[in-house]
C-alpha cells in the first residue's frame, strides 16, 4: 500500500499545483493555451522517442504478452464501439463517448514504471516497458479513430490516415521502436536534449491537467465518468490478466502486467481531447478520480492477481 501511496502521491500534487496555478493571478491565463499545445506537439513526443528508443528488451519473449496486451485493448475498445448504440440513447454525446473511450484504454505508464520498479526491480521495469512498446501504437490509433469519428470534425477517409499519419504521438513511438529495433542513435547532444524535454513532460503535463480541471466535476462525477472509471480499474485488469493468464503467462511478469493494467489513465490523452474535439472536463475529471481510486484498486488487482500468478 505504501508503495502505490508514494508512487500516486506526486502526480496528485502535480495536478493541485495546477489547479491552484490556473485560479491565481501568479501565471498569465494565456500562458495555459500555448503550454498545451508545446506538450501535445513537443514534449509528449520527445518522452516517447526517448522511453522506445532506449528500452531494454533483451532476452524477453514478446509473443504470449503481445498477444494478451494487444488482445485486451482490442477486446476493450471493441466492447465500448459496440455499446455506442446504447450510450446514445441514454443521452451521451458522441464527445462524451471519446472521453469514455480514451479513459477507459489508455494507461499511465509512468505510474506504472513507478510501481513495477518498486515491487520488482529491473525485471519490472523491463517488461512494463515492453507492454509500453506494444500497445503505444495500437491505443493511439483506436483513440484517435474514434476522436476522427465522434469527435464532431471531419469523418472522410482521407482526413481520418491524414489525422493517423501525421499524429505526433504515433510518430514518435514508430520512431522510437524504429531507433530501437535498428540500433540507430542519434548525436549525443541532440539525445541529451531529448531526454531533457522528456523529463519536462511529465511534470508539465500533470500540471496542464490541473489547470483544466473543475474540481467539482471530480467531487460529483457523472455517471459517464463513474462508468469510465470502472472500465479503466476494474474490466481492464480483468480483461488483460485473464487473458494472459489463459496464454500461460505465471509469476511476476503476471503481476507486472496487472500493474499496467490496474493504472488510472495517461494524462495525455487530456491534451488529444483539446486538440480534436473530445470532452476534455470530463477527460480531466475522470483522470482525477481514476488516479485517487487506483490507490485502492491496484492492491486488490495485484492481491487477486498474485492468486492466478502462483497457479
Amino acid at each position: 500500500m505504501t508503495v502505490v501511496f508514494e508512487s500516486i502521491l506526486p502526480v496528485f500534487l502535480l495536478v493541485i499545483l495546477g489547479v491552484a496555478l490556473r485560479r491565481t493571478t501568479l501565471v498569465d491565463q494565456g500562458l495555459w493555451i500555448g503550454l498545451e499545445q508545446f506538450g501535445y506537439y513537443l514534449l509528449f513526443p520527445a518522452l516517447l522517442f526517448s522511453t522506445l528508443a532506449k528500452a531494454d528488451f533483451t532476452g524477453m519473449k514478446a509473443d504470449a504478452t503481445a498477444i494478451a496486451t494487444i488482445g485486451s485493448v482490442t477486446l476493450m475498445s471493441a466492447a465500448l464501439l459496440s455499446s455506442w448504440p446504447l450510450l446514445r440513447g441514454s443521452g451521451v454525446s458522441g464527445a462524451t463517448f471519446t472521453s469514455i473511450f480514451q479513459t477507459a484504454t489508455r494507461w499511465n505508464a509512468f505510474i506504472a514504471l513507478a510501481v513495477a520498479q518498486k515491487l520488482y526491480g529491473a525485471i519490472g521495469l523491463s517488461l512494463t516497458a515492453l507492454v509500453m512498446t506494444l500497445i503505444i501504437i495500437p491505443i493511439n490509433f483506436y483513440n484517435v479513430a474514434v476522436l476522427v469519428w465522434f469527435g464532431g470534425g471531419s469523418r472522410g477517409v482521407g482526413f481520418f490516415f491524414l489525422k493517423i499519419a501525421t499524429n505526433p504521438l504515433i510518430i514518435s513511438s514508430a520512431v522510437g521502436i524504429l531507433f530501437n529495433l535498428t540500433g540507430l542513435q542519434l548525436y549525443a547532444p541532440v539525445m541529451t536534449a531529448i531526454d531533457m524535454l522528456a523529463t519536462a513532460s511529465l511534470s508539465l503535463g500533470l500540471i496542464m491537467v490541473g489547470a483544466g480541471l473543475k474540481i467539482a466535476d471530480a467531487l460529483k462525477p457523472s455517471m459517464p465518468a463513474l462508468l469510465a472509471v470502472a472500465l479503466k480499474l476494474l474490466v481492464m485488469p480483468m480483461f488483460m490478466v485473464g487473458g494472459s493468464a489463459l496464454l500461460g503467462i505465471r509469476g511476476d511478469a503476471l503481476l507486472v502486467i496487472a500493474v499496467g493494467a490496474a493504472v488510472p489513465t495517461a494524462m495525455n490523452g487530456y491534451l488529444l481531447a483539446k486538440q480534436m474535439g473530445g470532452d476534455a472536463e470530463l477527460y480531466a475529471s475522470v483522470a482525477t478520480i481514476q488516479t485517487g481510486v487506483s490507490f485502492f484498486t491496484i492492491p486488490l488487482v495485484l492481491f487477486v492477481t498474485g492468486y492466478v500468478a502462483a497457479g
